[in-house]
């Protein structure tokens, strides 16, 4: 699925560094985990940026679009470099994007748990809103007001969980995996728990909270089967990918505006989810 494109208007441009400031600003490098590499891979600060593409992730595919838009800057959600390397050669799958984007003129910026995290634009509120919750506060707050991982709200009218998983799949982009669920498909469901990306670890927190489902991606076997048994939310899986991709329209959005509508801002339109399609079993007899 293809994002809508945001902010045609190609504007005269702002210095790389702010660009990078106003992205800042609103995603926090103070806010991710320890363990990430957010904020700037690659590029000039002082270079004009004109043209910025978002995207989940930084693809070959993703980098041929920014290449064909004649993108300034990419913007992505996922790290390209998150372990710590000593070298990106050619070579190497991802050295070599490194060095297109360099040949290329093309910057590379990350907000990743920061962007979790933050406060009324995140990842997690805007999966909150495309799903149509309401009055959604983090799971797992932060010391930062608004802050945190997660977000439980309500649904605006009470409906069942078979509907509201086909709410979700019509909410998100398509995916070979779609949306798979734990739960009895008559299940009244008012009270929503979401989290963008790899979320079973705030399953407890769902719980607590006093959720009726569970939205987010990535979930294990031996949870599922847990979450069956015993009382709980019930479970939405949904493609990493498309739970993420939600934040994108939002993040170019408010940088078109955070910039005075100087820098052009995309949406990309190259679906990223690795999972490319699915083959069903067949009826036995």
């Amino acid at each position: 699925m293809s994002g809508p494109a945001v902010g045609e208007r190609s504007g005269s441009g702002r210095p790389l560094g702010a660009v990078t400031a106003a992205l800042e600003a609103r995603y926090d490098p103070a806010l991710a985990e320890p363990w990430d590499a957010v904020g700037l891979v690659c590029g000039d600060p002082a270079e004009v940026v004109r043209s910025v593409l978002f995207a989940v992730d930084p693809t070959s595919a993703v980098v041929d679009e920014a290449i064909e838009l004649g993108a300034d800057l990419v913007v992505t959600h996922h790290p390209l470099l998150l372990t710590p390397v000593h070298g990106v050669p050619a070579n190497d799958p991802k050295g070599r994007l490194v060095h297109r984007l360099v040949r290329a003129g093309i910057g590379l910026f990350v907000a990743h748990t920061n962007a979790d995290r933050a406060a009324g634009h995140g990842v997690n509120d805007a999966l909150a809103a495309a799903v149509g919750l309401v009055g959604a506060v983090p799971l797992e707050p932060a010391a930062t007001p608004g802050a945190g991982l997660g977000r439980v709200g309500v649904l605006r009218e009470a409906t069942s969980l078979q509907r509201f998983a086909e709410q979700v799949a019509a909410a998100l982009p398509t995916t070979p995996g779609g949306v798979r669920v734990v739960g009895d498909p008559g299940r009244p469901v008012r009270t929503v728990a979401v989290c963008g990306g790899s979320g079973g670890s705030l399953l407890a927190a769902a719980t607590d909270a006093g959720a009726d489902v569970f939205l987010t991606s990535d979930v294990k076997h031996h949870p599922a089967v847990d979450a069956a048994e015993v009382p709980g939310p019930a479970l939405c899986d949904v493609a990493h990918y498309a739970s993420e991709w939600p934040w994108l329209p939002v993040a170019a959005d408010l940088l078109h505006r955070d910039l005075g509508g100087q820098v052009r801002v995309t949406v990309s339109g190259r679906r990223t989810d690795p999972w490319t399609f699915r083959v069903d079993s067949p009826p036995r007899r």
